[in-house]
């Protein structure tokens, strides 16, 4: 089996340099090898850089996928479509407060309206919900009170339908994730928790029925396959459960299912794609393995104030240290998702080595993603200007280290 990450060239540390000028750094750029130099750069002229790279690839993504592809292709999906777009649109607006970038976002969302309007799928990543709420909010910033109105009412006409599976991609708690999503921007209450309530019962309910069967408190099936990851198992579903009101024993569920994972991970401190492979200790991905599974007990650790939580989630750091400089650019299996991780931790525990950690994957992939890509030594996504698999999770990440502190992982971290 071929090796799915790069050898982690970057030495442990690198303290900042002594600031110097814009122009003796421009020049010190192009003598000799380019990614120590970013390294060691302070963090204010390496921002601008960042900032100036992501929005040159934003100008880039906008022109790739919304006119003449998106007529093509017709993918609405926050996943790898064109509402990717809009929310790199979103992101960028709130960096920059570019007012065309908002604009430019609620067009797209306004397309993605009209093509979603009979889609079966209702979670914020890949489903109609993503459409309706992330057109509220961009209405909210823009003071469009009337399409605001409208977002809303679409988005109570969304039916979940018995046979709803309970993952984040296609599943309840995708849903419940979008709701959490209209709470925050527009206010707690927007979707009351009466309403969320029943949602979070069904997917305690299911959970349990498969559990019993089991050591877990709380087990899922997604195409008949009991997964670990953040995309279609056991740490996505609970990331966005120890974000509802829970009752006691439901948290407890919760936090047993969590413990239960902790102590059968692999030795390496990676974590098995799913309940049946306890054997294949290969991906480390934000989808499958140590990056999801890191976020989730970053968010467990706030949550329960327990330093096994912390100190496993420490563990899978150094998985994606050491096996994280993927083969690929994205956010959902590739360099900029494993990113955040660093940035999770950086926030939880204030420690400079883990935001030096994120500033060395996003220096990497400034440095070198287009010229591997472009040498075939790295994949660009099958949706290669995309935001789950393509440039736009890279844009995203280095918009994001302009002020890690706030950094949050894409329509995963609220």
């Amino acid at each position: 089996m071929a090796v799915r990450f790069f050898q982690n060239p970057m030495p442990e540390f690198v303290p900042e340099a002594t600031p110097s000028t814009p122009q003796e750094q421009e020049e010190a750029l192009t003598v000799g090898d380019s990614l120590p130099k970013l390294l060691a750069m302070p963090h204010a002229p390496l921002s601008e850089r960042l900032k100036r790279a992501a929005l040159d690839l934003k100008e880039t993504i906008v022109i790739e996928t919304w006119g003449v592809s998106w007529r093509k292709d017709g993918d609405f999906s926050l996943y790898c479509g064109v509402l990717g777009t809009a929310f790199l649109l979103l992101k960028s607006y709130e960096v920059t407060r570019n007012g065309n970038d908002l604009s430019l976002c609620s067009q797209i969302v306004k397309a993605c309206d009209a093509a979603s309007v009979r889609s079966r799928d209702v979670t914020f990543i890949c489903g109609r919900a993503g459409v309706c709420s992330l057109g509220a909010v961009a209405a909210k910033h823009a003071g469009d009170d009337e399409s605001l109105r409208y977002y809303m009412a679409q988005f109570e006409k969304i039916k979940l339908s018995k046979d709803l599976p309970d993952e984040l991609l296609y599943g309840r708690v995708g849903f419940l994730w979008a709701c959490l999503f209209l709470n925050k921007h527009l206010g707690q209450g927007t979707v009351p928790s009466s309403y969320t309530a029943m949602v979070v019962d069904e997917v305690i309910k299911s959970g349990r029925r498969l559990g019993r069967k089991g050591r877990c408190p709380l087990m899922f099936e997604w195409y008949g396959e009991k997964y670990w990851g953040a995309a279609h198992g056991l740490a996505g579903i609970m990331h966005v459960l120890m974000e509802m009101e829970l009752k006691p024993d439901e948290l407890e569920d919760v936090k047993g299912t969590l413990k239960y994972m902790i102590s059968n991970r692999f030795s390496s401190g990676n974590y098995p794609a799913s309940e049946d492979d306890r054997k294949s200790d290969v991906l480390v991905h934000w989808c499958h393995g140590a990056p999801g599974i890191a976020l989730t007990l970053v968010k467990a650790a706030k949550v329960f104030g327990d330093k096994e939580f912390l100190d496993a989630a420490m563990e899978a750091g150094e998985v994606v240290w050491n096996r994280g400089l993927l083969k690929k650019v994205g956010i959902c299996h590739g360099i900029s998702g494993n990113a955040y991780v660093f940035l999770s931790l950086y926030q939880l525990t204030g420690n400079v080595k883990h935001l030096y950690r994120a500033k060395a994957f996003a220096c990497f992939l400034l440095d070198r993603a287009h010229k591997l890509i472009s040498g075939g030594e790295m994949h660009g996504g099958d949706r290669p200007y995309s935001l789950f698999e393509g440039l736009g999770g890279m844009a995203y990440l280095f918009l994001d280290m302009i002020d890690p502190s706030l950094s949050k992982f894409p329509a995963y971290e609220l």
